[in-house]
């Protein structure tokens, strides 16, 4: 088992349970006590756990959004292929404005080693523009950034999506149904997505299995507001076909 997937082992495992021992954790991926000190040190320095007395423990309360470090850990493969399917979707040239999230930022991957121009509504995603330039245009917004989060908010952000008109917006879910439509956990991102549908041609959204039948706590729009839904192929068949029936165009990757 590679580092990165005994980290996400890991990180799920402490996630679900609540906590676990240094030993159960050993037992589970087969490493030596001494690995799992040296792992449990490395994701708690990284925000994803907390570090207790021969173990860790989730720093995630019921009901919240879990934080970016810990999601960043999740499903990374679903979110690569998510990725993929999204960037074959946007030709070369195209304007794209490219939401926060773990699955954005995979896009963004794709996306920097492309002929297109980019304006990306996470410090993360700005860096990975930055720190390697490619073919790729980068235009970066105003805002503040959500605390570890790294999402762009509040009125600086907003009047920059006022100011331009993108060919495709890819927005990431924090949930999705139906019934409910784009749900988002907190009120100032869900004002960005909002603002960037507004500004936006078209929209693509990423979402894993986990978001579609999940309702979160802010709204942002109908899902007929959706023009692809781009997931992964353990969706639900139920809510894929219930989105499906209201416009959305679903890609099951």
């Amino acid at each position: 088992m590679s580092n990165a997937d005994r980290h996400g082992l890991i990180a799920q495992v402490v996630r679900d349970s609540g906590r676990a021992t240094v030993q159960e954790l050993a037992e589970l991926t087969g490493a030596s006590e001494m690995t799992i000190r040296r792992d449990l040190d490395v994701l708690a320095a990284q925000g994803v756990l907390e570090r207790v007395r021969g173990g860790a423990r989730t720093l995630l309360l019921r009901g919240e959004e879990p934080p970016f470090a810990l999601r960043a850990h999740e499903a990374v493969d679903a979110k690569r292929r998510i990725a993929a399917e999204i960037s074959a979707l946007i030709a070369d040239g195209e304007s794209v404005l490219l939401d926060s999230g773990t699955t954005c930022l995979e896009v963004a991957r794709l996306l920097r080693e492309r002929p297109v121009t980019v304006m990306p509504l996470s410090l993360q995603a700005i860096h990975l523009f930055a720190e390697t330039p490619g073919p790729a245009t980068l235009v970066v917004p105003g805002g503040q950034p959500r605390a570890a989060e790294g999402a762009l908010i509040g009125p600086l952000t907003l009047a920059s999506l006022a100011a331009l008109r993108f060919d495709t917006a890819v927005i990431g879910c924090c949930g999705l149904t139906a019934a409910d439509g784009l749900t988002a956990y907190d009120l100032d991102d869900a004002a960005v997505k909002k603002a960037s549908i507004a500004s936006s041609r078209r929209v693509i959204a990423a979402a894993g299995a986990g978001k579609l039948g999940h309702t979160a706590y802010a709204y942002v729009g109908p899902a007929a507001l959706l023009h692809t839904l781009v997931t992964d192929s353990t969706a639900d068949a139920g809510e894929v076909a219930a989105l499906e029936a209201g416009g959305t165009v679903v890609r099951a990757v």
